[in-house]
């Protein structure tokens, strides 16, 4: 796929998994990818989000829900879902795609352990990509 190397990561909200997706591709991916999240429903930025990144250095705080169709998708190469819980949309089938189920970190549990479960999708979204770009 030619003139294909960008990387979007999709789910429904675009609100916190993909965006924090976003932030850490952004600081990882090699020059010239560039990087996208959208979701078929987009929400808002979940705040929670925007602080767990803000530890580790990436800001996110100017990022916004996006909805599908405001991504290049001619540019995009790979698609990354990361829906667990809920149904995951689907984009053009001409690129390859990954999918990362992680739970939703703004869903179940109580308020107060909010931050620890998007601090554990943080990390664990650090994880994973530093082996994809490693792999790539």
């Amino acid at each position: 796929m030619p003139g294909r190397r960008d990387l979007l990561f999709l789910c429904v909200a675009n609100s916190a998994r993909s965006q924090m997706a976003e932030g850490w591709a952004r600081r990882l991916a090699p020059l010239g990818v560039r990087v996208y999240s959208a979701g078929s429903e987009p929400g808002a930025l979940r705040p929670a989000a925007v602080e767990v990144m803000a530890e580790v250095g990436i800001e996110i705080s100017s990022h916004t829900a996006k909805a599908v169709d405001s991504v290049p998708l001619e540019r995009v190469g790979c698609v990354i879902t990361l829906c667990a819980e809920e149904v995951c949309p689907l984009v053009a089938e001409d690129v390859e795609r990954l999918h990362w189920p992680l739970p939703d970190p703004a869903r179940g549990g109580p308020p107060k352990a909010e931050l620890s479960r998007f601090r554990e999708t943080r990390d664990e979204l650090e994880r994973r990509l530093r082996a994809f770009f490693k792999a790539s």
